[in-house]
């Protein structure tokens, strides 16, 4: 089965950015999280009676998502994916009282069974970087998010339980704060730890 690779933060930390220049290697199949394309993403944003309607696409989404990189010829490479949004945004959700119990455990009883039915990723690369960082790249952004920039340190609590539970070689963790715009130091990390997997001495690009 292809290996798996997802890149998780907060909202605003780089997780599209780091993507992309990833995908500019050549190496990997990419699928992302399709702000624009979303049915309930607008709707959200103006009526919470959309929030759960947003939620369970977006985990529906992601999991599609993984079963077909898993499929596919290359590394699968995603930003954010099915456990972030479950265990970051479902979570922060609920906190936030966008989603009522109910629904959030519609939310776990199908991240539940979704993750049953499809192994976990193989490298989780977490993004940090601080609140002013990411409230500075959340104001000029264009897209839609949901999250707040205030947020992030309750976000991160969050990533933390979760991550609590995943083998430490299953992780590698970035600090982006002082990334280049081409995010090539991150990408090197990236790839230096992919071959380490593999076996590979020679990862540069």
């Amino acid at each position: 089965m292809n290996p798996l690779v997802i890149v998780i933060g907060p909202s605003g930390a780089g997780k599209t950015t780091l993507v992309q220049a990833l995908a500019r290697t050549g190496r990997f199949q990419t699928a992302l999280e399709q702000h624009a394309e979303r049915p309930f993403q607008a709707l959200a944003k103006e009526d919470n009676r959309y929030f759960f309607a947003n939620q369970m696409d977006y985990l529906l989404l992601r999991a599609e998502q993984e079963r077909e990189l898993r499929a596919a010829s290359q590394t699968g490479l995603m930003d954010g994916g099915l456990d972030l949004d479950f265990h970051g945004f479902t979570r922060l959700f609920l906190h936030r009282r966008l989603l009522s119990r109910p629904e959030f455990d519609l939310c776990r009883r199908f991240y539940t069974l979704a993750r049953a039915c499809l192994p976990p990723p193989n490298l989780i690369v977490r993004l940090r970087t601080d609140e002013g960082t990411v409230a500075g790249r959340m104001s000029r952004r264009k897209r839609i998010n949901l999250a707040r920039a205030e947020d992030t340190a309750l976000f991160e609590s969050f990533l933390d339980e979760w991550l609590a539970g995943v083998p430490s070689d299953q992780i590698l963790e970035l600090d982006v704060t002082h990334e280049t715009l081409d995010y090539n130091q991150s990408v090197q990390a990236v790839l230096e730890r992919l071959a380490q997997f593999r076996g590979e001495t020679n990862v540069h690009h």
